[in-house]
């Protein structure tokens, strides 16, 4: 392929819009490389469950008459995006990874997709996730294995796998994944990536659920404000979504001082795995940045305990089960086995276990409003593990069973509705990345982005990725 495609389709957001503008590129050449880079990547990495080729040719040439005009619908007209399977396309059937399950296909598109396409984003398609989004991998039983760009034999991390490897990848430069423990933020840890799990209400979904978010993947803080500016405000069809905000006029301007600002470090979750050395050195080094940038940052004492996390892993075990159970004998045969596993675990849950599970996720709510409320910030890893081969479905393998003993950082945040992103913030000895995971105060969508950004500029250009979008 012509070197001159995958440069087009590496660049991010903010160049493309100012070349659009400036003339000097064209929404159809732009979706024409990121197309040709998916057909030449996508058999290796897996990252794509519909490619959405003649509508994204016909959707950029539409741009490129509006920008001939000077007249863009807004700041991603003509910008390459691609949304989750779970986020519903029009006509584009959702089986949500699994191939036990009869797909749905919607008559209408989601709140994120029809605001991408009414903002003349260019959906070049859908992107996988493994089975019913509960694995925090690339593994599907539909879908097969998706794998990392950086090293195919690692994972991409999920649940939104699929949407990671093609930030990472270079299948253009916006990507919009969902989020009820971390699979925004895991995927972000093991791919390098800048993403947000927005605060709770902030993205309509037409299906909100307790915990649920669908936010920005991307690979700048700068990118990831911009399609946030575009996918969030109030929805009918979401009764939790917040009142209209107009976020584009704060988020245009990610420059922050740091000083006065109280940031807490969070280096022990209280539960799950133990964190990685090269882990815990990579947050320690992010949060001395935030010292010497003026911040004052003191250690967090951990809040989250194991029957915290258990409560909501049984929580969600018997969630699946219904639907699990909801299938033929035929059908729940096609499952994931290690999801067969991990649901049937719950058969016995009685009633009255699963109302302490939900008071135990409330428990879960108090403890981390209350550790985190003192602090602007609240920086941490984002897992306690680095990136571990592509076909496990967890990080400890195919066999154990440990519930959700790798989300004791990210899940709290879920719970709470406080905005959480992510950047990269070193890498192991062996060269894998290492994220960190930067939480704000419930609603300061705006904060949290600012002190990224502000990250990503003041750490060093050593700690950016080098993307492998070739």
């Amino acid at each position: 392929m012509d070197e001159t495609m995958h440069e087009l389709a590496g660049l991010a957001a903010t160049d493309l819009v100012a070349a659009y503008r400036g003339r000097r590129l064209s929404p159809v050449e732009v979706t024409r490389a990121v197309l040709a880079v998916i057909a030449e990547r996508d058999p290796v990495l897996g990252a794509m469950w519909d490619v959405a080729s003649e509508p994204a040719c016909h959707a950029a040439r539409s741009s490129e008459d509006r920008w001939r005009r000077g007249e863009p619908l807004c700041p991603i007209d003509g910008v390459p995006v691609t949304v989750k399977e779970n986020l519903a396309r029009a006509g584009v059937p959702m089986p949500s990874g699994c191939a036990g399950t009869l797909p749905v296909v919607p008559a209408c598109d989601s709140p994120v997709v029809a605001r991408i396409l009414e903002s003349g984003g260019v959906i070049v398609g859908s992107t996988v996730m493994p089975d019913w989004g509960m694995l925090s991998s690339g593994v599907s039983s539909l879908h097969g294995v998706t794998r990392s760009p950086w090293d195919p034999a690692l994972t991409t991390g999920g649940s939104s796998s699929g949407a990671g490897a093609a930030a990472a990848a270079g299948y253009g430069p916006l990507h919009v994944g969902t989020d009820i423990g971390g699979s925004i933020r895991l995927p972000g840890t093991w791919l390098g990536l800048t993403t947000l799990k927005p605060s709770a209400g902030r993205v309509p979904l037409d299906t909100p659920y307790l915990g649920r978010v669908a936010g920005p993947m991307a690979r700048s803080a700068q990118d990831a404000a911009l399609l946030l500016t575009v996918i969030s405000g109030p929805d009918a069809r979401d009764w939790t979504s917040l009142p209209a905000e107009d976020l584009a006029v704060p988020l245009a301007d990610l420059t922050l001082d740091l000083s006065g600002m109280r940031v807490g470090l969070l280096l022990d979750a209280g539960a799950g795995l133990p964190l990685e050395d090269d882990i815990r050195r990579a947050v320690q080094a992010a949060g001395a940045v935030f010292a010497d940038g003026g911040a004052t940052v003191e250690p967090v004492d951990p809040f989250v305990t194991p029957e915290m996390m258990a409560g909501l892993d049984e929580f969600w075990r018997v969630r699946s089960l219904v639907d699990f159970l909801a299938l033929s004998e035929e059908r729940r045969e096609r499952v994931l086995p290690f999801i067969r596993r991990w649901v049937q675990r719950a058969a016995d849950v009685t009633g009255t276990a699963l109302m302490r599970d939900y008071s135990s996720i409330m428990t879960l709510q108090q403890a981390t409003a209350t550790a985190t409320q003192p602090y602007d910030l609240v920086l941490s890893p984002v897992a306690p593990m680095s990136a571990f081969p592509a076909e496990w479905p967890m990080p400890w393998g195919p066999d154990s069973d440990l519930g959700m003993a790798h989300i004791a950082y990210t899940a709290p945040y879920n719970m709470t509705g406080q905005p959480a992103a992510t950047t990269n913030c070193g890498f192991t000895a062996d060269g894998r990345t290492v994220g960190l995971q930067v939480a704000g105060r419930r609603f300061d969508d705006v904060g949290v982005l600012r002190a990224v950004a502000w990250f990503e500029q003041h750490a060093g250009a050593g700690l950016r990725p080098r993307w492998p979008v070739r």
